[in-house]
């Protein structure tokens, strides 16, 4: 059996398909990756760190429903699908007066109870990860720009194109050349680790 350590090299979709194949230690792996920036993206949107903490849970929770369903296609980036899945998850919230507990109702998840020290790690969190900076610090400005239009503010490529005054052929190139750069980048990271 593999450790999360032993597999911090593997890519987001060869983990999430180990995960699939019925390796919990891969979406662990994946969780620890990518918590901290879904978490930072949703403590920027809500007043309360038990929001965040609720929405962080049902995103991760939905990726694992998703992952345990052999007919869905798995997500060619992790990263995007979470932050666009907690980007709707968020607007829902907003709409409904509550958070969706859909998917951790399907997986029997039981309810988190957050103490005191949960909080406050949740808002250091929040406060150690700025999304677009660590975007910018891996990224051409550019990359950045056409990357957070897409995922983060989920605006269509055509849009996209005419604010940056290019074509969508070159919307679409820097979206991919970024996520393959974040893919390689975290992917180095964790052979260091």
């Amino acid at each position: 059996m593999s450790t999360p350590q032993a597999l911090g090299g593997a890519d987001d979709e060869e983990l999430l398909g180990q995960a699939r194949a019925g390796r919990a230690q891969s979406f662990e792996v994946v969780y620890r990756r990518h918590y901290p920036v879904v978490l930072a993206f949703l403590t920027k949107r809500v007043a309360e760190p038990e929001l965040a903490a609720d929405l962080l849970a049902e995103t991760f929770a939905a990726l694992f429903v998703l992952v345990r369903d052999p007919r869905r296609p798995l997500p060619e980036s992790p990263v995007a699908w979470l932050l666009l899945t907690a980007r709707h998850l968020l607007i829902d919230s907003y709409r409904r007066g509550q958070v969706e507990s859909a998917a951790r109702r399907r997986l029997a998840m039981r309810p988190v109870i957050l103490e005191d020290a949960d909080l406050v790690r949740i808002g250091e969190i929040s406060e150690e990860t700025s999304l677009v900076e660590e975007l910018a610090s891996q990224l051409p400005p550019e990359q950045v720009q056409a990357l957070c239009a897409r995922v983060l503010d989920e605006r269509d490529y055509p849009t996209i194109a005419s604010e940056l005054r290019c074509s969508e052929a070159v919307v679409r190139k820097r979206v991919s050349r970024a996520l393959r750069t974040l893919r390689r980048n975290a992917l180095e990271a964790n052979n260091h680790v």
